[in-house]
């Protein structure tokens, strides 16, 4: 289980990206796209871990909604 954060980007693009694993970026157009391509890119992100045999960081990322 990863955190996603997924904001609008610019040419009516959804941005999604997974703060705990750095560069970890997709986007899409639609929430939907955009979460099913971050999903993919995470995938592939972890798997390229394991073969390069390198320690998969741990979800530690966390959000707090703040009222103001």
């Amino acid at each position: 289980m990863r955190q996603v954060v997924i904001y609008p980007g610019e040419d009516r693009y959804w941005v999604a990206e997974c703060p705990s694993l750095p560069g970890c970026v997709s986007q899409g157009e639609s929430k939907e796209s955009a979460l099913q391509n971050i999903k993919d890119a995470i995938a592939l992100y972890l798997e390229a871990l394991k073969e390069d045999n390198l320690p998969i960081p741990p979800e530690t990322f966390e959000t707090i909604v703040v009222a103001v």
